[in-house]
């Protein structure tokens, strides 16, 4: 978050997260990866892929994911809430 409000990068990986979840880091990476235009940059996806993983341990610590198991994430109730996202 930033200065107490998420970002839309976090928004956008609780969203996908929510719609699928649980959800694993490398497969939150392909999703964020597919939901952008491709790029002609060859560091292009791994960029995107250590967003995902720095976008999971900053929402986890938020309380707004939960670890279902390593690397296997579910949003919280508070996270849901935040998105408005209506999966229980």
């Amino acid at each position: 978050m930033s200065d107490g409000h998420p970002t839309q990068p976090q928004r956008e990986a609780l969203r996908l997260i929510c719609a699928a979840e649980p959800m694993s880091t490398t497969e939150l990476a392909a999703d964020l990866v597919d939901a952008r235009p491709d790029s002609t940059n060859p560091g292009y996806r791994r960029a995107i892929s250590r967003m995902a993983g720095a976008l999971v341990w900053r929402l986890h610590a938020q309380h707004l994911m939960s670890e279902a198991s390593p690397e296997i994430w579910s949003t919280t109730r508070a996270g849901r809430e935040l998105i408005g996202c209506t999966r229980t």
